[in-house]
This record gives C-alpha cells, structure tokens and sequence, in this order.
C-alpha cells in the first residue's frame, strides 16, 4: 500500500482571524490566487523587517528613538535580496556602527529562505547537471541561481553519503543481488571509465535495501572481495545466496568472503549471453527449450532437460550449449526450492530495475566531472527509488520458510 501524503487540514476560522483576512482584502484589493501570492510575500517581508528592527533594539538595549551613552549605534540599512516561495523581495538590513550585530531571522548572507535546497537536491537526484538545475531554478522561480551555489548546496549531502556508507547492517541476509553499473568520469581533462558497485539486499523481513555503493575501477573480480569483506566489517555474518552475473572470479570472490554462502548466477544474464550466439529464426523456439531447464521440478530433471537441449542445438550452437555445461554448478541452487520461490532468486531483475535508475543519469549527461559528483547523484537517485520500497518483496512468507529449511540453524526462525 503506498504511504499517504500528509496533508494540511484547514483550521477553523476564528473571530480574529475573520478579522486579519478582511483587513487583507482591503489592504491588498485581492481578486485572485495571484493576489493574495503578492499580498503574503509583501507581509512576509514586512514582518522580517520588523522582527530584524525588534533584534537591533534588543542588542543595542535602546529603541530607535531614545537616546544613549552606547559607544555602538544604528549605522544605516544595507539593501539584501531574498528569495522565498512568494518570490523575491528586499530587505533594509539594519547595520550598527562596530559590525557586532548578527540577526537570526535572517542571518549574513542568506538569501533564500524557500527550501530551495531541497529543490535543487531533488534535480539532482534525477541527474540534471549544475547548469540544467541553474537553467530549471531561473526558469521557474524567476531568479539566478550560480553552478557553483548548486555544488555547494548538493556538497551538503556528502557527510551524509558517508555515514550510510559505514550504517551497521543487519547480521544475516537470505539474499543478496550484487552488480555494477558503468560511468564515464572527468579526472585529470581525462576521460575514463569508472564503476559503480551496487548490493542490494533482501532482509529476513523480506525487504529491499541498498546495502552497499561504492565507485572504483571499471568492474573487476579484483575489486569485488573488497567490497565483500567490507560488508563482514559492518556487521554482515552470514548470507544464504548471492545473485550475480558471470564475471571472472566472482566464484571465488565470495568463497573467500562468505564460505559458506551458495553463488547463484543470474538466469537472466545467462540467457541474454546464449542467445548471443543463437540466430533471430532460432530465437524463440531456442529460448522455450533453456526456459524448460530452469522450470524443471528438481536439479535431477533439470540436468535431463539440458541434456535434451543439449541434444537438440549442439551441432548448431555449439559455443551456447558449451557456455550451459560450464555453469551448471552456479545455477544449481534454484533446484532446491519451489517454482515461486525461484522466482526470487534466480534472476537480478531486482536489482536491475534499480540500476536502469541509475542508468537514467547518464541521459542528462554523458560524463559527470568527478567521481564525488557521480557519487553524489547516485545517492541521491538511490534515496529516491528506495522511498517505494515500503512493504515486502512478493511471497516472502512462503521464501522465508524454505529458507529456514534448507538453511536450517543459519537463519532465525
């Protein structure tokens, strides 16, 4: 069920406030919704002022109009535009005489008081550059906006991206979906490719969670144990399966940080390389033989169906029945449970659907300018994708009791 907005519920009209909005519409002629936007960013202005004029009295220790033996004194105004969600208006800043005076309505060089910040972390969640979010900021709130103050604004979420980085994790995982998404860096006036390694996990609740995103070099098996055992130093004890493409010594690569843990490789991935080979007349029929393998009902009747297979396009396609034969040992552990339950396991569909979200940055831009600004987008990408991850992944009761067999002693009940 998706999470309810919250909404703002009108209060009941009081005498007094009868009375404020009368005074409005006398003041300001309001006739429109336009009206009455001028009329509050007027007020909004004129009630900062006054509360700045209150702050000066109170740290000189004399209103305006009095007289005083105080050394420090009123020293003019300074003219300062501000941006709100009515638009923009422009303040007297009162001065003093030693430059002591700090307000807190609005403190030295601020100039937004809209939540701006939130807008411009959102555009940048869905991968706009500095110049598109300064380009949208003009455009729609009707004022400048530099690059650099957008830099500054997404920098902010940095020590963020940091302690979610290192969050403790739970201890036990039933699955985890690990893969890596490509990006073209600016480092140096040089461009190159870099990395970035995703795990999502699914908890024993049975719900998703980016555990894991880090940005290294171009995907290598070398990398992956490092990316394992940083999980280990967080807390993670024990996973039952890890999902994943065919990369070079992924095998290894989780045997020396999980031992125990299954390696199940993606059915999908598997597929997708086979039919590589196969021609376009030969696509469907050959794709309704493999599917035969993995719906079999147990290992024993999946190894009959490859063999069949195996049989049938051998001659044709050697190199995709080869590619089948070589793999059968990572694609065994689906056998062990029900056709629902495979379901979950054996493909990275999950993690996939979370990767074309970050595969939508690149549309706005080809190369981002470091690795701190594609870590920064992606994170914020991340937070928004994760917000519809509010109940659990489908048949998780009916998963997690066969989990708790097969693994028995290694999964809570």
């Amino acid at each position: 069920m998706a999470k309810k907005k919250d909404v703002y519920h009108v209060k009941p009209l009081t005498e007094g406030k009868k009375n404020i909005i009368a005074s409005l519409i006398d003041e300001y002629d309001i006739e429109t919704a336009d009206d009455i936007r001028d009329a509050l960013r007027d007020l909004l202005g004129g009630t900062i002022q006054s509360m700045m004029e209150a702050e000066m009295d109170n740290h000189l220790g004399y209103e305006s109009h009095e007289r005083s033996s105080n050394d420090n004194y009123r020293n003019g105004t300074k003219k300062k535009r501000m941006r709100s969600n009515y638009g923009e208006f422009e303040l007297d800043v009162l001065q003093d005489r030693q430059s002591s005076f700090e307000p807190t309505v609005v403190k030295k060089r601020q100039k937004d008081i809209s939540g701006i910040d939130q807008k411009i972390i959102s555009m940048c969640a869905r991968g706009l550059t500095t110049r598109q979010i300064s380009d949208q900021i003009e455009k729609i709130y009707g004022f400048d906006c530099s690059e650099s103050f957008i830099s500054d604004v997404t920098d902010k979420v940095l020590r963020d991206i940091e302690d979610w980085q290192n969050r403790a994790l739970d201890e036990i995982y039933p699955i985890l979906f690990i893969d890596a998404v490509h990006f073209s860096v600016r480092d140096d006036n040089i461009i190159r490719k870099l990395a970035a390694y995703v795990i999502m996990g699914i908890n024993c609740d049975g719900m998703k969670e980016v555990i894991s995103l880090e940005i290294g070099e171009n995907e290598s098996s070398k990398y992956w144990p490092g990316v394992l055992n940083n999980l280990k130093n967080r807390g993670v004890k024990d996973v039952m399966i890890i999902c994943a493409d065919g990369l070079t010594g992924m095998k290894e690569a989780i045997a020396a940080a999980f031992p125990k843990t299954e390696y199940q490789r993606c059915i999908v991935h598997e597929v997708r390389n086979t039919l590589k080979y196969v021609s376009h007349k030969d696509m469907k029929e050959f794709s309704a033989d493999l599917k035969k393998i993995y719906l079999a009902a147990d290992e024993s009747k999946g190894k009959e169906q490859l063999d069949t297979v195996t049989e049938k396009w051998n001659s044709k396609y050697p190199n995709s029945m080869k590619s089948r034969h070589n793999n059968r040992d990572v694609l065994s552990p689906i056998f062990k449970f029900s056709s629902e339950v495979r379901k979950i396991i054996y493909t990275t569909n999950a993690i996939e659907s979370l990767n074309s979200t970050y595969k939508k940055l690149n549309r706005h831009r080809t190369v981002f300018p470091s690795d701190k600004a594609l870590l920064k987008s992606l994170y914020l990408s991340t937070l928004q994708a994760t917000k519809k991850w509010t109940q659990p992944i489908r048949n998780w009761g009916k998963a997690y009791g066969e989990f708790s067999i097969m693994y028995d002693g290694r999964i809570p009940l």
